[in-house]
């Protein structure tokens, strides 16, 4: 039977696993670079980066969201009541408390992030701050908690950087099959050139693929675990009602860093078609305030 224990051991397993995917691609366009430009130098170079990438990943991908975010940390006295929301949420769940960020956006959001519960970042939006009450507040903020008590934070921080490396890593790719010579003295250099033009093509889509299979099974997993540690599943449920109703886009927002947000940062979008719905950042906003009152019955 699936618990939150073996989730938490799933999670650390899937960071491990992601890690050692984007070691094996980042290799492979290596070895395809090398040979489209005759240059042996540049699987090295790969084989550098991709240990380099995965260890700022894990060591500083939290420092990362958290400047691409402009998120910056409060102290007690600027944000009293916040800090005692996290602190004594904290002290319920048997967590560390975390430092408290506030992005400085109208839009109401909220993220986690953070390696482990010892390194933990909770960050909640101006606009968040504005539009809810304290019970809301409390139920969006045990939310993030519950991804820093599920250890969702590490594979879901951790994939921001790399994926974003991978979708760098394209783009010269394409650039390369696109603008690189047209002389024949490579055998097999015109193949070569349509492998990259592909690969360039589809590693952004994989990767998106990916932030997004790993973003909606654990933001449903965080509610029910954020509604256990309030008691009041109705806060999160009328927070989540509030955030969707507004539906304005973040400023700061950005494909890499979506997956993180209790809400999707682009604002309430259209979704009709199979692809839109495959594409979707987090589940439905009703069907996760329905699961949340279904709850309380």
């Amino acid at each position: 039977m699936t618990t939150f224990y073996t989730h938490q051991k799933r999670n650390k397993v899937k960071t491990m696993t992601l890690m050692l995917v984007f070691f094996g691609v980042v290799l492979a366009l290596g070895y395809l670079l090398s040979y489209v430009f005759n240059s042996p130098g540049i699987f090295y170079i790969a084989f550098a980066v991709s240990i380099f990438m995965n260890i700022w990943a894990y060591w500083f991908s939290d420092k990362t969201v958290l400047k691409m975010t402009h998120a910056k940390e409060v102290s007690f006295e600027q944000a009293p009541e916040l800090h005692r929301i996290v602190e004594n949420l904290s002290i319920t769940a048997g967590l560390p408390k975390p430092k408290i960020f506030i992005v400085k956006d109208p839009a109401p959001n909220a993220f986690a992030t953070g390696r482990d519960k010892h390194h933990a970042v909770v960050a909640v939006t101006t606009g968040l701050l504005e539009i809810l009450d304290k019970t809301e507040l409390e139920g969006v903020i045990a939310h993030e908690l519950s991804h820093i008590g599920n250890n969702d934070m590490l594979i879901s921080t951790v994939a921001v950087v790399l994926v974003g490396v991978l979708t760098m890593v394209s783009d010269y790719l394409l650039r390369g099959a696109l603008f690189s010579g047209n002389d024949g003295d490579r055998g097999g250099n015109g193949l070569a050139l349509i492998l990259g033009f592909v690969l360039a093509l589809l590693m952004p889509l994989v990767g998106s693929l990916m932030q997004l299979a790993i973003s909606r099974k654990r933001e449903l997993l965080a509610d029910a675990t954020g509604a256990m540690l309030t008691r009041y599943p109705e806060g999160l449920a009328s927070a989540l009602e509030k955030i969707n109703a507004h539906g304005s886009k973040m400023r700061t927002a950005n494909h890499a860093t979506a997956h993180l947000f209790i809400s999707n940062p682009f604002g309430v979008k259209k979704i009709g078609t199979y692809v839109n719905k495959l594409f979707m950042t987090h589940p439905p906003t009703d069907l996760r305030i329905k699961l949340l009152r279904d709850m309380d019955k």
